[in-house]
């Protein structure tokens, strides 16, 4: 059975993201085995402690290096993703071994897939950029078919996800896609 990694860039325990990932877990059920990625405890990446890497470091690259894909599901912080998400792709991407020429990352080659909720602009920027990173971190990215959802008032207001039918089919049409990316 392949393995997808969930990465959710709100580290809120209640967020619309992580509200959005639980859909997405629930749509591709028993087809794949779903974890979530907990990098909290991830250091501020510091090159005086790059080498050998924190223990917190060594434990989510294990886990991502153990995965068929990642999907991120992330707000957006000030046009940009939020910061500990990019602290933990700042460690992710760095070199496994000190020193190595080819740069080989836990993410290089990985398949990757985004969406994102928030404001009007639906967390437009943030996922342009980690498309952006994908590249740059020579991940698969699975392109298109981004789930994309901006929050009503009244999501903000009672702190609840609503999915219309449209934004259900879309993120059922992301997660066929990604399994069949996956080859699952």
């Amino acid at each position: 059975m392949k393995k997808i990694v969930f990465i959710v860039g709100s580290l809120r325990e209640k967020s619309f993201n992580r509200s959005l990932a639980r859909d997405a877990e629930a749509i591709i059920g028993k087809r794949a085995e779903i974890t979530y990625l907990d990098y909290s405890s991830v250091p501020l990446m510091n090159q005086d402690i790059e080498y050998p890497a924190p223990d917190a470091v060594k434990e989510a690259r294990d886990e991502i290096m153990a995965a068929d894909g990642i999907w991120i599901f992330s707000p957006e912080y000030n046009f940009n993703i939020p910061g500990g998400l990019k602290n933990l792709l700042d460690w992710l991407s760095r070199p496994l071994v000190q020193g190595d020429p080819e740069r080989i990352s836990a993410l290089t080659g990985m398949p990757v897939t985004f969406s994102g909720v928030g404001g009007k602009m639906a967390a437009s920027t943030a996922r342009k950029r980690l498309g952006e990173f994908a590249l740059f971190m020579k991940m698969k990215h699975m392109e298109g078919n981004e789930t994309a959802i901006a929050l009503s008032a009244e999501a903000f207001a009672t702190n609840t996800l609503y999915l219309t039918s449209d934004d259900k089919r879309r993120l059922e049409n992301q997660a066929e896609r990604f399994l069949s990316f996956i080859g699952t």
